[in-house]
C-alpha cells in the first residue's frame, strides 16, 4: 500500500509538471498545444541517449536535454502555432500540434525503437531503497519547485510581467511596444525546457519511452482541467490527485481501468465544477 501511494504521488507530480507546461503555453498564445507531453517524453529519450549511449554524465546530459527540449518548444510554435494564429483560425491548431506530435513520436521511434528502455540512475543509490528511491522523490521535488519557481518568475519578474501582460491583452501589449510573437516562443521554449527537465527527472519512473507523449498529454490535460486552466496551483493539485486515484484503481481493480479512472475525473469535475478546482469563470460581454 505504501509502494502504490508512493508511485501515486511520482506518477501525480509527473502529471502536475505537464498541465504547468500547458498553462506555461497557454497564458502566451490561449492555445493548448497537443505536443506537451511530447517534450517530456523526448526529455526522458534524448537524457537515456546522451548518458548511455554517448557517456555523458548526467550533468553534462542534462544542459544539452533541456536544450532540446526548448527547441522542441520554440518549433511547435513556429511550425505548428504562429501561422495558424495569424490566419484568424483560432481552432485549427488542434490540428497542427497534433500532426506535429504524432510525426516526432513516430520519428522517435524509428530512431529509439518501439520497446521502453531503462533510463540510468542519476544518484548513487541502492536498488533496495524501496519508497525512499530517487525515481518517486525526484519528480515530487521537481513538482513542488516548479510551481513555487513559477509563482516567483510570474509575480517578481519582469519578463513574467510581460508574459502576463501578453495572456490578459496581446493587442494592449503590442501597443505599448512588445514583441508579442517574440513573447509567445520564447514562452514556448521556456514551456519546451520544463518539459524535457520533467521526462528526465521522471525517467526512472517511466522508462524511456517513445509512446510516452500522448499518454502524457492526456494525463497532463485531465491534471489541468481538474485543477483549473490557468492556475499552476490547481495544476499540482489535480496531478496528485489524479496520480493518487490512478495509482490505487490500478491496485483495487487493475491495470486495464487506469484510463477509466482518469476519464472518469475528467467528466466529473466539467459536470460539478467545469473551470476546475482553482478556475476562474470568465464572464464575456456579447
Amino acid at each position: 500500500m505504501l509502494n502504490t501511494l508512493v508511485t501515486g504521488l511520482a506518477t501525480g507530480a509527473l502529471y502536475a509538471i505537464v498541465a504547468m507546461v500547458f498553462n506555461i503555453m497557454f497564458s502566451t498564445s490561449k492555445v493548448l498545444s497537443l505536443t506537451t507531453g511530447h517534450t517530456a517524453m523526448l526529455g526522458g529519450v534524448f537524457g537515456a541517449w546522451m548518458i548511455t549511449g554517448l557517456g555523458l554524465t548526467w550533468w553534462l546530459a542534462l544542459p544539452m536535454t533541456l536544450l532540446a527540449g526548448a527547441v522542441f518548444g520554440w518549433l511547435t510554435e513556429t511550425i505548428a502555432i504562429r501561422r495558424v494564429l495569424a490566419s484568424g483560425d483560432d481552432h485549427l491548431w488542434v490540428l497542427s500540434t497534433l500532426a506535429l506530435g504524432t510525426i516526432v513520436q513516430h520519428l522517435m521511434a524509428l530512431w529509439w525503437g518501439t520497446e521502453p528502455k531503462p533510463f540510468p540512475r542519476l544518484i548513487t543509490q541502492d536498488f533496495s531503497a524501496g519508497p525512499w528511491d530517487q525515481k518517486y522523490w525526484l519528480p515530487m521535488a521537481l513538482a513542488a519547485a516548479v510551481a513555487t519557481g513559477l509563482a516567483l518568475f510570474y509575480k517578481r519578474t519582469m519578463l513574467g510581467r510581460v508574459f502576463t501582460a501578453v495572456s490578459e491583452d496581446p493587442f494592449a501589449a503590442r501597443a505599448r511596444g512588445i514583441a508579442v510573437e517574440r513573447v509567445r516562443a520564447l514562452s514556448f521554449a521556456m514551456a519546451g525546457a520544463l518539459g524535457a527537465l520533467a521526462g528526465f527527472a521522471a525517467g526512472q519512473l517511466t522508462y524511456a519511452f517513445f509512446a510516452l507523449g500522448m499518454w502524457l498529454t492526456l494525463s497532463g490535460f485531465i491534471a489541468l482541467a481538474a485543477g483549473g486552466l490557468g492556475s499552476n496551483l490547481g495544476a499540482l493539485v489535480g496531478g496528485v490527485l489524479l496520480g493518487l486515484l490512478s495509482a490505487f484503481g490500478t491496485y483495487f481493480f487493475g491495470a486495464e481501468y487506469q484510463q477509466t479512472v482518469s476519464v472518469g475525473i475528467l467528466l466529473l469535475v466539467l459536470l460539478v465544477k467545469p473551470a476546475g478546482l482553482f478556475g476562474k469563470s470568465v464572464v464575456r460581454s456579447v
